[in-house]
């Protein structure tokens, strides 16, 4: 086994880019952190998210601080912010996707077991309090992250990770 050289990688890349349908966007719903922003921020970037849309007034993905973790990443993203959830939801609605909050709340299903193809917008909340009420009564589903060991939470970026993965896993399915 030897790792691959940078063409290699291109063509690995290119193959998934081809192999993958739907489209991902993502709220972020107050998250304060900015290298917690920056992480999701260069995870986005990895797997294709569309656009990104912020809620509040977290630091923006084109800051100093959420620079130092997403590494020049955010050029590859559209965003934009939101003051209130209404607005927000409205423009996810109107740019064709459907809504789905990955939130530890009761009614919330394994998020493995939500359709997550075609055009979803996956949304994640504020370090301590998560998704805002307002937002949750939008969102066509709530999912969770079903958890094994003895935490009760991941680190938001974590879970922003692992939800854009399984909502591109299931467009390669």
């Amino acid at each position: 086994m030897r790792h691959h050289d940078g063409t290699e990688l291109k063509r690995l890349h290119r193959e998934w880019r081809r192999r993958t349908t739907g489209r991902v966007g993502l709220v972020l719903d107050g998250i304060q952190n900015p290298f917690n922003v920056g992480a999701i921020v260069r995870t986005a970037a990895a797997y294709r998210v569309e656009e990104l849309w912020l809620l509040g007034d977290g630091p923006a993905p084109d800051s100093e601080r959420v620079g130092k973790t997403a590494m020049g990443t955010h050029r590859y993203l559209r965003w934009s912010r939101h003051e209130q959830a209404d607005p927000l939801a409205d423009a996810v609605a109107s740019a064709g996707y459907r809504l789905i909050a990955v939130e530890l709340a009761h009614g919330a299903s394994p998020l493995h077991e939500l359709d997550l193809t075609g055009d979803v917008c996956l949304a994640v909340g504020h370090e301590d309090r998560g998704v805002r009420s307002e937002l949750l009564e939008r969102c066509e589903a709530v999912g969770y992250l079903p958890q094994l060991g003895r935490v009760g939470s991941l680190n938001v970026a974590t879970a922003a990770a692992m939800a854009v993965y399984e909502a591109r896993r299931q467009g390669w399915a």
